[in-house]
This record gives structure tokens, C-alpha cells and sequence, in this order.
């Protein structure tokens, strides 16, 4: 494999406080890498450092290098560009308000496609991929925002699809599913890192040591450990690591 994602000493400050402490780390292609560790150690703020999106948080400012391809993400003229590089899912769903058809034909409309029969393949299958079209293939052209919420969430998912994203970024995308759908999604992610490469942000331990290939422990803004997932669940170096992934640390 070869490394698709670099952190080089980053930090991120909003205004005052420091959300991410001098992280360093290598995702590897098409894998799966799981970031764990308790609320506000900084997990989502390093998705957005990703495609950019941390650019929409007014008094952000980031120091050190983040890099796709051995290009630094803040070098790239055209954010657009990168962010369809780059999708991302939020745990609360955003539905556009329009139909759930054109909820995941938006992207690649956006982007030039406009044969019928094309944007029909691409709805179906981005769709599938989220376990969300049997649900919905008789109410295509009804509102997307009329779905309940973990049904808007996949359709969240099917729309960061939609695009074929390089890199897909998962923020607690399960929040809102239940535990059968959810794992459903889960096998279709494994099957997804054959193209396209993974970080998956989860609140819930077991889910990363079912799907990942390797994992991190955020806490307090820093790095505890990271590693090959079944060494870091079977034998963590750190107390820390080993307080939080067997739930005496919250």
C-alpha cells in the first residue's frame, strides 16, 4: 500500500483554544482508518482540516502540512475541486430540500452530468451502497427532508457517493441508524475501500474494531496510540488506550 493522507505537525486553533495538538499520521490507500476517543479530543476538526472545510469556521487557523498525494491540501487553488475529492458526512444529517432523486443527482449535476440514464445508475447505486433504496425506489420524487432521520443520514451518505470521492470521510455516521442497518453499511464499506480510501470517525468501539485496519486514539487533542487495529483492541501500549477502549474511560 501506499500513504494517500499525511499530518505533519498539525495543530488548529479556534481563536484561542487548540483543537488539535501537533498530530502526525499516515493513511494508507484504500484502507479503512479508524479514529476513536471521547467528546471534543478533536475527531471532526481533523476530518475538516481534510478537505478544507475547517476554512468555514471563522477564526480557524491550522499550522503544519495536511497532504493528499503528497500535496498540501492548502495549496490547492480550487477547494471545490478537493472537497469533491474528499466527501465527508457530518453525524446530523443535511438534507437539501429537494427530491430524493435530486438529493444525490446534485453533485453529479453539479459537476457536468446530465444524461438521464447516467444520473439514473448513479442515484440507484449510491443508494444501494447506503441500504437506502428499497426504502425509497417507489418515492423517488418525494422530499428528502420528509425522510426520518436515519434515513436522511443515508441519504447523506448516498450523496457523498455520488461524486466517487477518493477519500471518504465518515463523522459518527451511524448516530442516527439502527444497529442492523448500520452493520448492512458497514459490509458495504469494506467493499468500498477497494476504491476509495476511509476514515471513519466512531463513537462506538466495536464498530472500529470490526471495519478498520488501523485505528487512532484522539484524547485531550493529541495522539495516544495508533496502530494495526487488532494489535492496538488485543494489546495497547498506553493505560490510557486501554482505560478507554475497554469503557473504564468515557
Amino acid at each position: 500500500m501506499s500513504t494517500h493522507i499525511d499530518f505533519l505537525d498539525v495543530s488548529v486553533f479556534y481563536g484561542a483554544h487548540k483543537a488539535l495538538d501537533e498530530v502526525t499520521l499516515s493513511v494508507e490507500r484504500n484502507e479503512i482508518f479508524g479514529i476513536v476517543g471521547p467528546a471534543n479530543s478533536g475527531k471532526t476538526t481533523l476530518l475538516k482540516a481534510i478537505n478544507r472545510t475547517i476554512d468555514l469556521v471563522t477564526g480557524t487557523k491550522v499550522v503544519g502540512e495536511v497532504s493528499i498525494d503528497g500535496q498540501n491540501v492548502n495549496s490547492i487553488k480550487n477547494v471545490n475541486s478537493l472537497r469533491r475529492r474528499v466527501g465527508m458526512v457530518f453525524p446530523l444529517p443535511v438534507g437539501l430540500p429537494l427530491s430524493i432523486y435530486e438529493n444525490v443527482a446534485y453533485g453529479p449535476r453539479r459537476a457536468g452530468m446530465h444524461d438521464p440514464e447516467k444520473l439514473d445508475e448513479i442515484v440507484e447505486r449510491c443508494l444501494k451502497q447506503s441500504v437506502l433504496w428499497d426504502e425509497v425506489k417507489d418515492r423517488l420524487d418525494s422530499l428528502g427532508t420528509k425522510l426520518s432521520g436515519g434515513q436522511q443520514q443515508r441519504l447523506t451518505l448516498a450523496r457523498a457517493l455520488s461524486l466517487e470521492p477518493e477519500i471518504l470521510c465518515l463523522d459518527e455516521f451511524s448516530i442516527a441508524i439502527d444497529p442492523v442497518t448500520t452493520m448492512k453499511i458497514e459490509n458495504v464499506l469494506v467493499e468500498l475501500k477497494k476504491d476509495m480510501t476511509i476514515i471513519l470517525v466512531t463513537n462506538l468501539i466495536q464498530q472500529a474494531h470490526r471495519i478498520s485496519d488501523h485505528v487512532m486514539f484522539l484524547n485531550d487533542s493529541q495522539i495516544v496510540e495508533m496502530g494495526d487495529t487488532q494489535q492496538m483492541f488485543s494489546s495497547p501500549k498506553q493505560e490510557l488506550t486501554k482505560k478507554y477502549l475497554s469503557g473504564e474511560m468515557g
